[in-house]
C-alpha cells in the first residue's frame, strides 16, 4: 500500500538526508522500501548489516541507502553526519526510527542542515480511500473497529487486531522503554496506561493518577513524557494565548493507536479525531517548516470544544465531535464569538444530511475526516 509521505520523501532526497520517525509497526520500513526499485537497506538490529554499516560496504551503485535503528549505534550522528559530508548524494540517504530519532529531530545540533524529517502516521480516511479505495464511511467504522496501523487494518479481523494489540503494547513496555531508560517498576507503567484507555477525552490530573499508582506525580509525569516519545500518546493541552498558562493547565491524553481507547465509541470516535487532526498538522509542519499546535477550548465558566488548531499562533480550526447527538453543540456559538474568522465545525458520526447555524457547521464525521484541510 502506497502511504501520504512517499511524493514528500522523494523530493527531498534529491537534496538532503531525510529521517522518518512513528509508532513502532507504522509502516516506517514498507514506506522506505517503496520509495525506489534499488535500493540497500540496512538494520542496526542484524549482525552481518551491522558490521556492514561499521565497514561502509553498502552498495554505492543503489539509488537509495536505508539506515534502520541506526539510533542504535554509539555516536551515531557524528558518523552519519561524516558519511553524508564525506560522500553526499546520491546514494540518497534515508534513516528510519522511533523515539530516540525523533528526540533528535527536535534537538538537531550538529547535523543541522543536513537533513529533512518527517512523522509518519497511522492510516487516515483519505490515506486509505485514496490507495484503497473504500468508502470514507465504510472507513471510519474500521478504524474504529481495528484501529490505524496498517497491520491490524489491512488484516480486517478484530481478534487477530487484539492479539497484534497486546503483543505491541508489551513490546514497547519490555523493550522500547528499556532503550530509552532504566525503568525497574515497568508494571506501574503498564497500570498507567490503562488508566489513561480510561480517560480519554477528559483532563487529567496528575495527583489523580499518582494517588491511584502509589507514586509522586513528578513520577507520573516522567512516565507520560516517555509514552509521548514512544509514540504511544500525545498530549492536547487547553489553548491560551499565554502559552505559559496552558502548560500550566491539565492535558488531556490520546492514544495514536485509536484501537488502544477502551470500548466505548464516544471516546474511540474522539480519538479518531484526534489523531486525524495531529497527522495533518504534522504534515504542514514536516512540508512547510510552519509551526503548528492542537489544543482543547474550555473557560471558567465549563464551556469546552473538543479541538482547536493552530498554525503559526493563528487559530484556524476549532472542532466539537459527537457520536451521535445532532443538535448543535451551544460551546461552538459561544467560542465562535472570540474567534470569528475560524472555521467551526460539529462533526457526527452517521449524520445524514450537512446542516449550519450563525458559523457554525455540522456534517458527518467521515466527511470532515475525508475533507480535513486547514
Amino acid at each position: 500500500m502506497r502511504r501520504y509521505l512517499e511524493e514528500f520523501i522523494k523530493r527531498d532526497l534529491d537534496k538532503k538526508m531525510v529521517l522518518v520517525s512513528g509508532p513502532r509497526q507504522v509502516g516506517k520500513t514498507t514506506l522506505s522500501r517503496q520509495l525506489f526499485g534499488s535500493y540497500a537497506y540496512l538494520n542496526f538490529d542484524s549482525g552481518p548489516d551491522r558490521e556492514m554499516i561499521r565497514r561502509l560496504e553498502w552498495d554505492r551503485k543503489a539509488k537509495l541507502v536505508i539506515f534502520d535503528e541506526l539510533h542504535k549505534m554509539k555516536n551515531w550522528k557524528s558518523w552519519l553526519k561524516g558519511v553524508y559530508d564525506t560522500e553526499g548524494i546520491p546514494p540518497a540517504i534515508l534513516v528510519t526510527g522511533s523515539a530516540r530519532l525523533d528526540l533528535y529531530r527536535r534537538g538537531g545540533d550538529s547535523m543541522a542542515g543536513r537533513f529533512f524529517s518527517y512523522r509518519l502516521h497511522p492510516l487516515s480516511v483519505r490515506e486509505i480511500r485514496d490507495y484503497l479505495h473504500e468508502k470514507p464511511e465504510d472507513v471510519v467504522h474500521q478504524l474504529l473497529r481495528l484501529g490505524g496501523f496498517p497491520e491490524p487494518y489491512l488484516g480486517k479481523d478484530e481478534e487477530a487486531a487484539r492479539r497484534w494489540r497486546r503483543t505491541h503494547i508489551d513490546t514497547i513496555i519490555r523493550q522500547d522503554i528499556l532503550d530509552l531508560e532504566k525503568i525497574r517498576d515497568l508494571k506501574s507503567v503498564e497500570i498507567l496506561i490503562d488508566l489513561l484507555r480510561m480517560r480519554v477525552g477528559t483532563p487529567i490530573s496528575m495527583n489523580s493518577l499518582a494517588d491511584d499508582l502509589q507514586v509522586s506525580p513528578h513520577t507520573v509525569g516522567h512516565w507520560l513524557r516517555i509514552l509521548e516519545q514512544l509514540c504511544v500518546i500525545f498530549p492536547v493541552r487547553p489553548y491560551h494565548r499565554n502559552i505559559a498558562r496552558s502548560l500550566l493547565k491539565a492535558p488531556k491524553y490520546y492514544f495514536y493507536d485509536v484501537g488502544d481507547v477502551k470500548d466505548d465509541l464516544g471516546a474511540r470516535l474522539e480519538n479518531l479525531v484526534a489523531t486525524a487532526l495531529l497527522r495533518e498538522l504534522h504534515l504542514i509542519e514536516d512540508t512547510t517548516g510552519k509551526k503548528t499546535a492542537l489544543h482543547y477550548l474550555r473557560d471558567k465558566e465549563k464551556h469546552e470544544v473538543d479541538f482547536l488548531a493552530v498554525t503559526d499562533g493563528r487559530p484556524v480550526l476549532m472542532a466539537e465531535v459527537k457520536s451521535g447527538d445532532d443538535s448543535f453543540e451551544r460551546s461552538l456559538f459561544h467560542f465562535k464569538r472570540y474567534f470569528p474568522t475560524v472555521r467551526a465545525v460539529q462533526a457526527v458520526l452517521g449524520l445524514k444530511r450537512r446542516k449550519s447555524s450563525e458559523g457554525v457547521e455540522m456534517t458527518a464525521v467521515h466527511e470532515f475526516l475525508d475533507e480535513l484541510e486547514f
